[in-house]
């Protein structure tokens, strides 16, 4: 699980109650969104990247996109 879900959604809650946020729970509520976002499409993309289609033959039909990022990130790896 991401660390700052926690905090994320303490602070959406407090947001939602009749408190409400100050200007820095604000900024740092934005912060956190973007880093959350960031990992979640980091665990998307590292997904993504150890998936192999294969068509009922057995014949691989990765799309060439995606086998060019693999090829890409191994080739960074390697350095």
């Amino acid at each position: 699980m991401i660390p700052i879900l926690g905090r994320i959604n303490e602070l959406s809650r407090k947001q939602r109650s009749s408190v409400g946020l100050t200007k820095a729970e604000q900024s740092e509520q934005q912060e956190l969104r973007k880093q959350y976002l960031q990992a979640i499409r980091g665990q998307v993309l590292t997904t993504m990247l150890a998936v192999s289609v294969v068509d009922p033959l057995g014949h691989d039909v990765t799309p060439e996109k995606l086998t060019n990022e693999k090829l890409q990130r191994r080739e960074q790896a390697g350095q």
